[in-house]
């Protein structure tokens, strides 16, 4: 056997057998698991930073970041260019183009035989590298029969022409065509894509942060690892004030209140009561919501008075967290208490500013971090809204079941924002509350642990409070992974010059200096146990700026940053939008996306985003499931099930 016969092991395997009570069924998964280990690797595909653009985000998914229409373009020779676009844009979207042209009069039984017979080829194509089982069980179960029998046809079938014409001949009499070519394209996408990875940031900015979620929930194969952004909602969700309030500012000053209110349903009536109430003769300029969107005046201003009044009781919350933790280090984010209300100054890095905005009216200068009667009703509402929203809670549960800080997966490193790093290159410690002191791997692992206490944590469980609180910190921290900055301007914004760029400035941690060097990551990723010759760090969060010369990977090959601008608020600075790595048998390559117009363009137009595609990782020796971290999980249960053959055959555990 592989292992000693512990009672422990011996136990194991008498579960195991309740799974394969025979010799029989133990011998044929033997033979089914080591076939699967000579299959080519599932390909992977790494995004980052969506911030709620749904329909760019859903683009990259249903086209496979480009990789359906390469595939298209590599098999059928025979097809124009405007067909082969045309069948790829059917396939992205089967639904939208299959209405559209039965509008322009251009479906005919023809034509459904043409298609069909063009994606029973695709379903080949995509399907080829996975096991006949893996493929059925992607089908929907309503068409997965007439699927399977169209897929099996080969040329030697000859004489079953007939037969498979005659099967098409009846899905179009019965006028169920539409629907086995919607089912037909939406297998060929789930098949493109075998698992997604997302690092960090699915809400903020963009409009649609819930039909983001919902889609990524709805993915058979899909992780996380958690951004800035995303902590800020997992910690509303979690019931901490200060970030309830920086999600409510964030949705405000972009204008995708939507996202909150339409999409989950949160009440923020509260709040605009308040609002109203409290600022109705101010204008509140420097609170107006940045949108591209056409905006009623009315409902700007009024969004603008939300902004102002959440972003007031938002600093004196924060000023609070930061008198409560000084291990957090944090005296440098204090603003509102530290202004002068004699003349509406603030020093700040040895300068004085004059405050452009003078209407606090909720703020007491003898005790300005204290919320007012009316802002403690405000925010213990919106505490009780967050935490009581199902749809909302349903998401945060998925960050936490799906998600993490960092991923370790088939040798590579992914995470959001940085590892902490000091200006020596050394990787920085962190002080708890209670004096214990971690730095690199091990405070990762211990914010991982800190904030699943904190949103799974008992109301009296010891150091729950503490572990809301945290999610706060990991937002805006300097020595935060996720933030990866050691200063947050968010007061500055709004109160002082915005244009001033020395005063905004936010400097980032010497990690995004350190990481150009190819020593350094390789130090990295010894740090999280990982060949340093073989791994690369994958990275998210820093937008690339392409038209300022910057490239995506770095130090050498060992570093690649995959945040390109997927969201449209960033496209201005990257000059493209977005990245797609993606990672399959024959090594990586890094895809570049041009911006995503509209979907009725794509629909009627047929118009996709340009791709750009560079090999980074190419390899001689095509990577086989036995390389993959399932591989080695597969190779365990191959030898469990072994050791489960030999305790049937010596008696040790009774096969039936």
């Amino acid at each position: 056997m592989n292992k000693d016969l512990t009672q422990e092991y011996l136990d194991y395997l008498k579960l195991l057998s309740k799974s394969y009570p025979s010799i029989k069924s133990a011998a044929t998964e033997v033979i089914n698991l080591r076939a699967i280990l000579n299959l080519p690797k599932g390909t992977e595909h790494f995004l980052s930073d969506i911030h709620g653009a749904y329909l760019p985000f859903k683009h990259l998914l249903n086209s496979a970041s480009g990789v359906i229409m390469e595939k298209i373009n590599d098999n059928f020779k025979e097809l124009t260019s405007e067909q082969k676009i045309s069948l790829a844009t059917i396939i992205y979207y089967p639904k939208e183009k299959l209405e559209d042209m039965k509008k322009r009069g251009v479906i005919s039984n023809i034509f459904y035989h043409y298609v069909i017979s063009y994606l029973v080829e695709m379903i080949k194509i995509c399907g080829s590298k996975y096991t006949r089982s893996k493929v059925r069980k992607s089908m929907n179960s309503e068409f997965s029969y007439i699927i399977e029998e169209l897929i099996q046809s080969h040329e030697y079938t000859l004489n079953k022409e007939e037969y498979y014409k005659e099967i098409i001949n009846a899905i179009i009499e019965t006028n169920r065509a539409k629907d086995l070519v919607i089912e037909m394209a939406e297998l060929i996408q789930r098949l493109s894509l075998d698992h997604l990875h997302i690092l960090g940031d699915l809400y903020d900015r963009g409009h649609r942060g819930y039909a983001t979620m919902e889609h990524v929930v709805s993915l058979p194969s899909v992780d996380i690892t958690w951004g800035n952004h995303d902590i800020a909602y997992m910690g509303a969700a979690a019931g901490n004030k200060a970030c309830i309030a920086n999600v409510i500012r964030t949705c405000c000053r972009y204008n995708n209140l939507s996202t909150l209110e339409d999409g989950y349903g949160l009440s923020l009536r509260p709040l605009v009561m308040f609002a109203m109430e409290t600022y109705k003769d101010d204008p509140c300029t420097n609170f107006m919501p940045d949108t591209t969107e056409n905006t009623k005046d009315d409902d700007k201003i009024l969004v603008a008075k939300m902004h102002k009044a959440i972003t007031v009781i938002m600093l004196k919350l924060e000023s609070q967290l930061i008198d409560k933790h000084p291990n957090y280090g944090l005296e440098h984010l204090r603003k509102i208490d530290r202004i002068n209300y004699d003349n509406y100054t603030i020093d700040i890095k040895g300068k004085t500013y004059e405050l452009l905005d003078t209407n606090l009216p909720t703020v007491d200068p003898k005790n300005p971090t204290k919320l007012t009667v009316e802002e403690e009703h405000v925010i213990n509402k919106l505490v009780t809204t967050f935490k009581h929203c199902d749809k909302f809670q349903r998401h945060i549960d998925f960050f936490f079941s799906h998600g993490a800080m960092y991923l370790t997966y088939n040798s590579n490193l992914l995470f959001h924002g940085c590892i902490p790093t000091d200006e020596n290159g050394e990787f920085t410690t962190f002080e708890t509350d209670n004096h214990h002191f971690y730095k690199g791997k091990e405070f990762l692992d211990y914010c991982d642990r800190k904030v699943r206490k904190g949103y799974y944590g008992k109301r009296d469980d010891k150091g729950k409070e503490e572990a809301v609180d945290f999610f706060w910190y990991l937002w805006c921290g300097k020595s935060s992974p996720l933030f990866g900055k050691n200063e947050i301007t968010t007061f500055e914004r709004y109160f002082l010059d915005k244009t001033n760029k020395e005063l905004v400035h936010e400097s980032m941690n010497p990690y995004f200096k350190y990481h150009e060097n190819e020593e350094y990551c390789m130090k990295v990723l010894k740090e999280f146990g990982l060949d340093s010759n073989k791994s690369v760090i994958i990275n998210g969060h820093v937008p690339v700026k392409i038209i300022k010369g910057e490239k995506p990977v770095k130090a050498n090959g060992k570093l690649i940053i995959i945040d390109g601008g997927i969201c449209k608020a960033y496209q201005a600075q990257t000059g493209m939008a977005g990245y797609t790595l993606i990672y399959n048998s024959w090594g990586m390559r890094l895809v570049a996306h041009q911006p995503f117009t509209t979907l009725d363009e794509a629909v009627k137009m047929n118009k996709d985003v340009i791709h750009s595609v560079e090999m980074l990782t190419p390899v001689q020796d095509r990577i086989m499931v036995k390389d993959t971290d399932q591989g080695k999980r597969i190779n365990k249960r191959v030898d469990e099930l072994l050791d489960l053959l030999k305790c049937y055959e010596e008696g040790i555990i009774q096969a039936k």
